[in-house]
């Protein structure tokens, strides 16, 4: 049987019940379905109640009171402990749409890959997006993928969509894991395990290589399955209404840190204690997964391939280090307070963008230094030859353009 447990964790989203009736109505096998809902709910928010599901045999419905609520992985770790010995898991959001047949579709797919020698193969990535407020006119009907954005401070890896070429007609290999869109077997839940101590920076990371280690391959589904709602608009958040979320975020980061060895952090006998149940796995190494991504932590390096978003396979090439560098301008030449945002572009002596960060005016206030405005970025990449700093105005309009090359010990 094709039995899909459905894992969704939903925190004071309104967007939950039509997520649901999108999930189910757009089923080609809606009776195979188990739905488990983490269902962290505030009283006051009266429109937040799945009633109309209380009687459906197809629904797990953990109630949670929001303020007892330890954010998402925890959320996410509740809902695999009801996990049941079904064929295959699906793991969410709570703001999606849906594609016709979907289940069918995500079965197929993952089939086509263990026939092609993938015994473990998992489907996850950036869905295209789409708008409460204009659906489904407004969906994205192009499939996405996902690359490497950068590192945190704290060198938590982020990671940016991309659209997908036309004419892929098969599942594309992945570097990364989508917490928000996960299909594979459903033994994962059980082989590997969310960590409930884990809050939100790390989460895809830290499953990224559990995942690889633990056997498990990386795809991205070449056909739209569903989309997901990215701009959180009208929706309250964990982090918001928790005031002691910075503790629980800093203390998930240092476990990613401990268990990826970021910054040659060092795993100790009482970490590995620490994290016993949510370690990496045994089948491949963490450095089988860093060759593999050409991602390296002890040091935040990222090899060239990475960063074009070529196709993952191992490649003896070596690895690019962080790049600080301030851009300097004139305080009078840069309009910054009557800006939209504000771009600070760095380019190779081809003219190639390296790196760009958008600022807001109140951003860019932070920098400024009497008659200066010195702009700290920080970024991997090849070395830059020359900087841009360009204020985009209101009427949405390029204005101040200012470029400075960079002398080669500045």
């Amino acid at each position: 049987m094709n039995s899909i447990y459905v894992q969704i964790a939903s925190y004071r989203d309104p967007e939950l019940i039509p997520t649901l009736h999108s999930l189910l109505d757009n089923a080609k096998h809606p009776h195979l379905l188990t739905i488990c809902v983490a269902h962290q709910a505030d009283k006051k928010d009266k429109w937040d109640t799945l009633e109309e599901f209380k009687n459906d045999n197809r629904f797990i419905i953990i109630d949670i009171p929001a303020k007892e609520s330890k954010g998402t992985c925890w959320a996410r770790h509740q809902i695999q402990r009801f996990y049941d010995n079904q064929q295959y898991t699906l793991q969410l959001d709570s703001h999606h749409r849906f594609a016709e047949n979907w289940d069918e579709t995500c079965i197929n797919m993952l089939r086509e890959l263990q026939i092609k020698g993938n015994p473990k193969p998992i489907l996850t990535t950036y869905l295209p997006s789409y708008s409460p407020k204009n659906d489904p006119k407004d969906r994205v009907h192009s499939a996405w993928g996902m690359a490497f954005d950068k590192f945190t401070p704290k060198g938590m890896v982020f990671f940016r969509p991309y659209y997908f070429k036309k004419g892929i007609i098969s599942p594309v290999l992945s570097r990364f894991f989508s917490g928000h869109f996960v299909f594979t077997l459903g033994k994962f839940c059980t082989e590997v395990p969310y960590d409930p101590y884990l809050y939100f920076h790390g989460e895809e990371i830290s499953m990224a290589a559990r995942a690889y280690t633990c056997g498990y391959s990386l795809y991205h589904p070449d056909k739209i399955v569903a989309w997901h709602e990215y701009t959180r608009e009208g929706r309250n958040k964990h982090w918001e209404d928790v005031k002691e979320w910075t503790r629980l975020d800093d203390s998930s980061q240092k476990r990613v840190r401990d268990l990826l060895g970021i910054d040659n952090q060092k795993c100790t006998p009482c970490t590995k204690k620490a994290l016993l149940g949510y370690n990496l796995g045994g089948q491949k190494s963490l450095k089988a997964y860093e060759d593999y991504a050409g991602i390296r932590f002890r040091d935040r390096s990222v090899q060239q391939s990475t960063l074009d978003n070529k196709p993952p396979e191992l490649r003896f090439e070596q690895y690019l280090n962080i790049i600080k560098h301030t851009a300097v301008v004139d305080k009078k030449d840069l309009k910054y307070k009557t800006a939209k945002f504000v771009a600070v572009i760095y380019e190779d002596k081809q003219g190639d963008q390296i790196n760009r960060q958008d600022y807001t005016p109140d951003e860019i206030a932070v920098f400024v230094k009497e008659d200066k405005i010195e702009i700290n970025s920080e970024f991997v990449g090849r070395p830059p030859y020359k900087y841009i700093v360009w204020a985009h105005s209101k009427k949405n309009k390029w204005i101040d353009k200012i470029e400075q090359l960079i002398l080669p010990d500045s």
